[in-house]
């Protein structure tokens, strides 16, 4: 048998002093053979990541660097190699992937010399060679029209495309190692199908070997050969994919694998009484562009949409990013203003925007949003923006602040949140704030758009069944916006898929999951990462 392309012995890594603990990753194991995949588990904070930034040679030093153990890549030492060393290596011998394209990708260059710069550092190639290299890159990814990709700029593609010229750029001097760090965390159930196909499709016809990092035990059913299993630095379980999702030995294994969304549809009966929310015809187009000799562009994001929502019931609005959904929610609260159709909430007709309702009206629609930490502002205290809603509408300062702390207890944080910022909370925490700005106005209609979509299935989960109870506890009714059937199921009486702006199905959400009508929702389904998991032996009401 050959030897392992990577191991990982005995390897620490130290945190600067002050923080949560001493050591980021403590005494980590690991070995990846040509051609397998291992998925490196955890929640955020685990240590997961930093592996793969030890790898790289990409560690934040002094204040984050290894401390004990070995990273051995095809019998090499990475750790005692120097930076012209390691830079020999990234590109050519190991790629990555990194979790945010747009991060990662520079908005002022084109993708094509982008992908460029990776050759040009390693190799010096005639142009059209390297052009050839570049197109042949673009379309081992699947890209269509690479010609024009390569031309484009990073902000004018998808997720998905992003992330494929992410792909292409990592595996464009075909590395012998391949590190994936959390590649489709945000992405549309689809467009993460289509990506870990992608990849395992790549991996196979290159032989490399792949360290796939992620939160997802979806995910991990989806490609692992071998699986390794993190909590606070530490490995605390290995083997097989199929050992560690059928048999999992440790508690924390067995909490992550209960996380994931199980996509069982809820059982509820038919809410009754009249609609609190009616809507007709709703419609909206985006315009863009256009001069002299060029057309403008429209987006139909709303077509004709019509529907009904009870008092005390979740609709959820599913569909891939582009359909619409993030529209439709922010219609319905005013953020932006509709070109026709009506709004019907408890009998009186909405204001198209928010600033022409009455004041009475503004506080029975609330909206938390997909990313709390761009919602909240960064120098405002937690109590400031949960009270800042109430104060506006006159209620006395003594009562506000009575209010903040409930509702942060509420929400399941201690009262001394109030004086402190964003930045010093978790993404989840970060929801829960926002979930409490939200209910501090008393709003009737709770709009969620993708609110758990990028954080951890642990942390998603809290953060669902938070939704839940705050829904039982205020009587709400809720508007739930996700592109994961998966959780729509869980959450949601009745469901409505959407597809180019226009609603293509609703029903009840088990005549939707369980017998979709049109092709677009079974598709949804399918790509949903282990939509039917089957519950792992050793998993009960623990």
């Amino acid at each position: 048998m050959s030897a392992p392309v990577l191991q990982v012995q005995g390897l620490s890594i130290c945190l600067p002093r002050g923080g949560d603990r001493a050591l980021a990753v403590e005494g980590v194991d690991l070995s990846l053979n040509a051609g397998e995949t291992l998925c490196v588990v955890g929640e955020s904070g685990s240590g997961k990541s930093m592996i793969a930034n030890a790898v790289m040679g990409l560690l934040p030093k002094p204040g984050v660097a290894p401390v004990a153990g070995r990273i051995l890549f095809e019998g090499n030492d990475l750790l005692a190699l120097d930076e012209v060393e390691m830079r020999a290596l990234r590109g050519q011998r190991i790629g990555m992937v990194f979790q945010e394209p747009m991060t990662s990708l520079n908005p002022l260059m084109r993708v094509g010399d982008q992908i460029g710069e990776v050759l040009d550092a390693h190799q010096s190639l005639p142009a059209a060679e390297r052009d050839a290299r570049i197109m042949a890159a673009l379309r081992d990814v699947g890209l269509p029209e690479p010609e024009l990709i390569a031309r484009a700029y990073p902000f004018r593609l998808s997720g998905g495309q992003r992330q494929r010229v992410m792909i292409a750029a990592a595996l464009v001097l075909e590395p012998t190692l391949l590190i994936a760090d959390e590649p489709t965390t945000a992405l549309d159930v689809t467009t993460q199908a289509q990506i870990l196909a992608l990849m395992g499709e790549l991996q196979q016809r290159k032989g490399m070997a792949l360290l796939f990092i992620t939160h997802d035990f979806g995910v991990v059913a989806e490609i692992a050969d071998h699986v390794a299993v993190m909590q606070l630095g530490r490995v605390v379980e290995t083997g097989t994919a199929q050992e560690v999702l059928r048999a999992p030995k440790h508690p924390y294994t067995r909490a992550l694998i209960a996380a994931i969304p199980h996509g069982r549809p809820r059982s509820s009966d038919e809410p009754a009484g009249a609609p609190l929310l009616v809507v007709r015809g709703l419609n909206k187009t985006y315009r863009s562009g256009g001069g002299f000799f060029r057309p403008g562009r429209e987006v139909h994001a709303a077509r004709d949409l019509s529907f009904t929502l009870a008092r005390g019931e979740a609709l959820g609005i599913v569909g891939e990013s582009g359909s619409g959904k993030s529209t439709l929610g922010r219609l319905l609260t005013g953020l932006i203003a509709r070109d026709s159709g009506q709004v019907q909430f408890a009998g009186r007709d909405l204001a198209p925007e928010l600033r022409r309702r009455p004041a009475a009206e503004r506080s029975l629609v609330q909206m938390v949003f997909q990313d709390p930490y761009a919602s909240l502002n960064p120098r405002h205290s937690v109590g400031a923006a949960i009270a800042a809603g109430p104060i506006a509408q006159g209620v006395p300062r003594e009562e506000v602040r009575e209010l903040v702390v409930s509702l942060l207890l509420r929400v399941g944080l201690k009262p001394d949140a109030a004086d402190r910022f964003p930045h010093e909370f978790s993404g989840g925490q970060r929801q829960r704030i926002a979930i409490a700005r939200a209910l501090a106005m008393r709003p009737q209609l709770l709009v969620a758009d993708e609110p758990v979509s990028a954080l951890d299935v642990s942390v998603q989960a809290q953060v669902l069944e938070l939704f839940e109870q705050v829904r039982r506890e205020f009587a709400l009714s809720m508007l739930f916006i996700t592109h994961d059937l998966r959780v729509a199921a869980q959450m949601c009486d009745r469901i409505a898929v959407m597809h180019r702006g226009e609603i293509i199905e609703s029903g009840v959400t088990a005549e939707v999951v369980q017998q979709p009508r049109q092709d677009y929702t079974r598709a949804l389904i399918a790509s949903a990462p282990h939509f039917h998991l089957s519950q792992p032996q050793g998993l009960g009401n623990e």
